[in-house]
């Protein structure tokens, strides 16, 4: 049994003098609040109440209100209140039933004595609010959906927030002197480049529409930005979020759309961006290692469209030209946030654009770089694991303590492992390189996938595919889960990655490659792609699907001599005994 108690009542003078009247907690106690009306919540906290409520009351932004809950606890501190605060600022972003009219300044994600018991605490008042309405879905379904995992809400890790801190510094710095700026962040799979992206848009959208003369409360670094000054900087600003990703595209539109301050029209493609008719102030561009170059476009009438934006932009239809110079002509100010491992399309930015924009964001100290792995349970050192692995010269086979790392040499197997982890968890899917044609987008009885007598479909849709009804059954192509998190990924690695012991080469087998357009010559340009150009863009590609899942990942391999060369780097039981054989250092 836990020790809260939630009241409720009409968000009114008269029922904040009969809480005070019943219980002194609310004059001189801190407690966690919410507020809601017309499909609007605010959550707070504070250690006055009654006092907070008579504010709230006489404000223009919160007047309007009607309903009012007051979680109580005679344990809690005010350590607890800020924890408690921020949980339901994320869950009730995630469940999408209220539009959170909250800043995202005050998110904090700070340890403290007993942090782990009042956690558990916290899912019980949850639980609670749900039964009466607050709430329409479950915790673990609010958590594994992507309204949850790319709220503008999220807490910062410590080297996040110091990295928004150091761009806002810069970025106010450049804007003041009138300097145009290129800030470049990068970051390995799951260090959360896209949240801190998100996190920046809601950041500056709240910056810009403050008043000054309201002091913010709130203990993070980040609230210095709310003071005179700062908000003028970014005064009749136009501000853009442009991602490359149709899906992830998607997903962000949703997100802004149920964000205050931000509008699903802020987030565009680099088409939608190049043909506006306005400049932009400052654009956001999230993996901008997929912005793409001439050349190599998914389709026919793009190639025409890229001629113009060119010509409008540029003045000249230069063959050179990338949607990374787009960017530049047509903004102020810029911020990337990119990982060029991750690049796996002929049509992306060269490495040569991604190397001069790092070399003149170094020279105005404007690069930066995030750390933290947010997303696998195996910490940062799996990343660089897997890209090892996916080389010539892999590391020594490693165990990863607390990972559920996999070796399949049966498919079926694999699959029912993965329909099972969904069941439990959610969010487990299968994925896979490019390595099959997809006969299904034409004829939809037809199977594409066809190994060791299991029979399956590419991915039933293109946007959101994680989340949509079929995806358990369906293996998703890497176009639909770059920029995704799972659970658990079951990866097959198909026979366009081969392996050759005798020569101890990894190598690419085109005539199992079927992305329509990523192995692509481009003719008019003279440029042509070999097998090896070819192989590093595979590489990427699995260490990408390699890299999806937060719990766990399953490997199954087609390729047999690849099979062999991989096993003892995924297997657990050989991966154990090669780890005592060759322990770390």
């Amino acid at each position: 049994m836990t020790g809260f108690r939630i009241e409720k009542g009409p968000f009114a003078v008269t029922q904040i003098e009969a809480w005070i009247g019943l219980d002194p907690r609310f004059r001189n106690w801190p407690v966690v609040y919410a507020l809601d009306g017309d499909d609007q919540i605010y959550v707070g906290e504070s250690l006055n109440v009654a006092t907070r409520f008579r504010q709230h009351l006489a404000s223009q932004e919160k007047r309007h209100l009607k309903g009012a809950r007051v979680v109580l606890d005679s344990t809690f501190n005010k350590s607890v209140c800020l924890d408690l605060e921020a949980f339901l600022i994320q869950r009730l972003s995630g469940d999408g039933t209220y539009q959170v009219t909250n800043r995202n300044v005050g998110i904090s994600d700070r340890d403290y004595y007993g942090r782990e018991k009042y956690q558990k605490i916290f899912a019980d008042i949850f639980e609670e609010l749900r039964r009466d309405g607050l709430f329409s879905r479950s915790l673990p379904e609010i958590e594994n959906s992507d309204l949850f995992k790319l709220s503008p809400f999220k807490a910062l890790t410590d080297d996040q927030e110091i990295v928004v801190l150091d761009i806002l510094e810069g970025l106010f710095d450049d804007i003041a002197s009138g300097t145009p700026s290129q800030i470049v962040v990068q970051g390995e799979p799951g260090t959360g480049k896209t949240v801190v992206a998100v996190y920046l848009m809601k950041l500056l959208s709240d910056i810009k529409a403050s008043d000054s003369s309201q002091q913010v409360e709130s203990e993070s670094v980040l609230a210095e930005f709310f003071v005179e000054g700062y908000p003028e900087l970014l005064h009749d600003s136009r501000i853009g979020f442009v991602v490359p990703q149709m899906s992830l595209r998607k997903t962000i539109q949703r997100v802004f759309k149920r964000t205050p301050g931000l509008d699903a029209a802020m987030a565009m493609s680099p088409f939608e961006m190049g043909n506006s008719r306005e400049r932009f102030d400052l654009l956001i561009v999230d993996e901008a290692h997929r912005l793409r170059q001439s050349g190599n476009q998914p389709a026919g009438p793009l190639y025409k469209m890229f001629s113009d934006i060119n010509m409008k932009l540029l003045g000249a239809d230069d063959p050179d030209l990338t949607q990374l110079d787009w960017v530049r002509a047509i903004s102020t100010h810029q911020i990337y946030l990119m990982d060029s491992a991750q690049s796996i399309h002929t049509g992306d930015v060269p490495s040569r654009a991604l190397d001069a924009l790092m070399a003149t964001s170094d020279a105005s100290h404007r690069r930066y770089r995030l750390t933290s792995q947010m997303r696998v349970r195996a910490g940062e050192d799996y990343v660089g694991y897997v890209r090892g692995v996916l080389s010539d010269t892999p590391p020594a086979p490693r165990h990863f303590a607390g990972y559920d790392l996999r070796f399949f040499d049966d498919l079926s197997q694999m699959r029912q492992m993965i329909l099972q982890r969904d069941q439990e968890v959610g969010l487990a899917r299968l994925v896979a390189g490019f390595a099959w044609p997809w006969i299904s987008r034409k004829d939809k009885s037809a199977f594409d996938i066809e190994i060791d007598g299991v029979q399956m479909r590419w991915n039933g849709t293109d946007v959101d595919w994680v989340n949509s009804p079929g995806s358990p059954n369906e293996v998703g192509v890497i176009h639909t889960i770059q920029g995704y998190d799972l659970n658990y990924a079951g990866v097959i690695i198909g026979p366009d990655l081969r392996y050759d012991p005798r020569r101890g080469e990894l190598r690419f087998d085109r005539r199992n490659y079927f992305d329509p357009t990523a192995a692509n010559n481009m003719p008019r340009r003279g440029i042509t792609f070999t097998d090896e150009d070819i192989l590093g863009l595979v590489e990427n590609i699995y260490a990408v699907l390699l890299t999806r899942g937060m719990l766990g990942t399953y490997v199954y391999v087609c390729d047999r001599p690849l099979r062999e060369r991989l096993r003892p780097y995924f297997d657990v039981p050989a991966n154990i005994a090669a780890n005592a054989a060759h322990p770390n250092p």
